[in-house]
């Protein structure tokens, strides 16, 4: 059986007092209207925010639950310990120390609503707001990762089971050798690291094949000539094929890697 969902629309309405402790569950606002506004203890779950222009409110204990926000204007408006599982956003216009304030306390919750934001940001053209959400969100999915194949919370005990645990671990397990060498595609500092790593086992390599491991100059001038080798600007008949085969091939996983975070950077503008 369908039934009506019993929403209420209600249409260009306006707050002009304090609101405390009053409920509005499952209504549609069309183009609602709040200015300097405190909001108190208010139960807005499961509402949909169309077109509102909510400027300089104060949301203290609020409840948002199952919201959504869609070409909305929330500048200037703060929320003090209000609950936003599942809420989601699009188009809106809103500070980000929400993402301070509002996260869900559950990471698989955390991880949705930073995500949320990050497109939304995205949408907006608002670059370093959408490194704020990507950075909370990276830190989210690590820990809910981790806690779905390692920990004893009877949530994720209940949700993952037998090879659903292993599944969670292989993803885990990608996840922090992606983060580690460029940082899931956020870090250009971590992807020079991972290549200064790679010419010191070049450099390795070549010294304890083609030096003297005893003398010192034979790993500086192996280190010198390592970033050419690298580049693939010298050849060395003296290395083996496969050796310059493998070399070749981390050096494009490398510089598609860095094209990824270039481009990323520029999408953001």
């Amino acid at each position: 059986m369908i039934k009506d969902s019993g929403r209420e629309k209600l249409s260009d309405k306006r707050f002009d007092s304090v609101v405390a402790k009053d409920k509005f569950v499952n209504k549609l606002f069309e183009r609602l209207v709040a200015l300097n506004i405190e909001f108190k203890n208010v139960n807005f779950s499961y509402c949909i925010f169309d077109a509102a222009y909510i400027r300089n409110c104060s949301f203290q204990d609020c409840d948002f639950t199952g919201c959504r926000f869609l070409n909305c204007n929330l500048i200037g408006s703060s929320f003090s310990g209000c609950k936003f599982d599942y809420a989601t956003f699009d188009k809106t216009h809103i500070d980000n120390d929400i993402l301070e304030n509002g996260c869900p306390g559950l990471d698989n919750l955390k991880l949705k609503f930073a995500r949320s934001l990050r497109f939304n940001y995205q949408q907006i053209g608002d670059s370093k707001s959408a490194n704020k959400a990507i950075a909370i969100e990276l830190q989210a999915t690590g820990e809910h990762l981790h806690k779905a194949w390692k920990s004893k919370e009877s949530y994720y005990r209940k949700k993952y089971k037998g090879l659903d645990r292993f599944k969670m671990f292989g993803e885990w397990f990608e996840f922090k050798a992606l983060d580690l060498i460029w940082g899931n595609g956020e870090s250009a500092f971590k992807l020079c690291r991972a290549v200064i790593v790679i010419l010191c086992i070049i450099t390795l390599h070549h010294v304890l094949n083609y030096g003297d491991p005893k003398l010192l100059s034979s790993y500086f001038d192996a280190l010198a000539m390592s970033p050419q080798l690298f580049l693939g600007t010298l050849q060395l008949p003296e290395y083996s094929t496969s050796f310059l085969s493998i070399v070749v091939l981390v050096r494009l996983i490398m510089f598609g890697f860095f094209m990824s975070i270039i481009i990323k950077r520029f999408n953001r503008r």
